[in-house]
């Protein structure tokens, strides 16, 4: 299996080159060559399996000869044995139509620990064939930026600095990343919006003087083995709903595009998605993108879900070209006009193409509010702040009602304790597997969101490249 840009320059990459790669050299993502496709009997047999197999068999085809599959199995049982359901990603009803998947049990308490619990030792598992020292540089809405320092904290070849914006995520998401005191963790607190830390660590992957220096890699969901290990949890959550036969569908609170793209490509291999629902708070993008074909970027306006405080979707680029036909030169101009305008229109094929699968809906605050507090009062369910933006989106739309509408539980609500409270009247504790979060000191640097001032702190303390 290959893997190409979408923007159609760079050279094409094995799955462990694009893994340490992260971002391609012509500022593009990288998608598989072509989608693999499972058969209803495929799909079916993998009902009674657990979530470890149940991803041996999914990833297994996106990695050629990059792994054998007792070393995928390997690392996959290490990656999932730390999380605190034996189901790994456990459903649970909320009524006659509506279902959570929670994908909040691993060790920072957010769906990001699924895929990056797998990533770090998928890192390690390539450097220590390589004579290489790589520096992960990211950003970080909250959830991400915790996952991936738990997943490469002490790992050896690795640096990882990671950028948030400052003030703008909640306490407990500061607190796991900024209380991780490893020497290889270097965090940034960034004086503006997640989208100026999104932009200068894409502008660090594209300026040749700083990248040349650094082996830089990603661990955002530019990065396709994150997204590759998001895909398993569609399909585990469908086979036990009624797939191959029957059909579900899926409400994905949504920000950068990762979690709901994953869920497209589980609907290219086969599994019968009806829709996604792609749930927006009022940084709606998206749903513009979606629902009129205006992609243009707007002002962020900070809200009680960070995560999707966001106006410029890195993985949006994939679906985009995806659906127009996998013309990377033809995507490349399209992108270049939306960098230097921020605005674009998205063609007929994009928006056709998208509409057979996704639709979409922004939910505000009064409406995140009122979904929580139906999931405490009519099913006994605590839920974030951004499960009930994918809730609320869920119930928002009409689809037959014979057809299980799966909203993904994106955090567990103790990480937005404040938003929860002020919703249900309930302060969720803690975990007791966060343990002392709020007694550990904090290490972190407060910088302006300008690019020499960051890469200036980064190239102080990356490891230069090996030669």
């Amino acid at each position: 299996m290959q893997y190409v840009s979408t923007r159609g320059r760079a050279k094409a990459l094995d799955f462990e080159g694009a893994t340490l790669a992260g971002l391609a050299s012509d500022g593009g993502l990288f998608l598989p060559e072509r989608w693999p496709h499972f058969s209803t009997q495929e799909l079916a047999a993998m009902r009674g399996l657990s979530y470890v197999e149940t991803a041996v068999r999914v990833i297994t085809p996106f990695i050629g000869d990059s792994l054998s599959e007792d070393e995928l199995r390997d690392l996959c049982t290490q990656a999932y044995g730390r999380f605190a359901h034996a189901a790994v990603t456990p459903l649970v009803q909320l009524d006659h139509k509506h279902w959570l998947l929670e994908l909040f049990h691993g060790p920072t308490l957010a769906f990001k620990d699924v895929a990056l619990q797998l990533l770090g030792l998928l890192f390690e598992k390539f450097l220590s064939r390589r004579d290489t020292h790589i520096t992960i540089v990211g950003a970080t809405s909250g959830d991400t930026g915790s996952a991936a320092i738990d997943a490469v904290a002490g790992r050896a070849k690795i640096d990882i600095f990671m950028l948030h914006p400052a003030g703008r995520v909640s306490d407990v998401q500061r607190r796991q990343m900024t209380t991780v005191l490893a020497p290889n963790v270097h965090n940034i607190a960034v004086e503006g919006s997640f989208d100026d830390a999104q932009a200068l660590v894409k502008r660090m992957f594209n300026d040749a003087d700083f990248s040349t220096r650094f082996d830089l890699s990603a661990v955002n969901s530019i990065n396709w083995a994150r997204l590759v290990s998001q895909i398993v949890y569609y399909i585990y959550a469908g086979v036990r709903l009624g797939a191959p036969e029957k059909p579900v569908a899926f409400a994905v609170p949504t920000g950068n595009f990762g979690d709901v793209f994953a869920g497209h490509v589980a609907a290219q291999m086969g599994l019968p998605i009806e829709r996604l629902i792609v749930a927006t708070n009022v940084n709606d993008i998206l749903h513009r993108a979606l629902s009129e074909g205006d992609y243009s970027q707007g002002t962020v306006i900070p809200t009680a879900t960070p995560s999707m405080d966001i106006q410029v979707s890195s993985n949006f680029e994939r679906l985009l070209f995806d659906l127009g036909g996998r013309d990377g030169l033809a995507l490349a101009d399209q992108m270049a006009g939306f960098e230097k305008t921020k605005a674009m229109r998205l063609t007929n094929a994009q928006r056709e193409g998208a509409s057979k699968l996704f639709s979409s809906a922004r939910v505000d605050a009064d409406g995140m509010s009122r979904a929580m507090r139906w999931a405490y009062d009519a099913a006994g369910q605590t839920i974030d702040p951004h499960t009930a933006v994918g809730l609320a989106a869920a119930q928002m739309i009409d689809l037959d009602p014979s057809i299980p509408v799966v909203t993904l539980a994106t955090a567990h609500p103790a990480k937005f304790r404040d938003a929860v409270e002020r919703a249900t009247g309930v302060r969720p504790p803690l975990p007791s597997r966060a343990g002392d979060l709020f007694g550990r000191e904090e290490r972190f640097v407060t910088l302006p969101a300008t690019f020499e001032a960051v890469t200036e702190y980064v190239a102080e303390r990356a490891v230069a490249r090996l030669t």
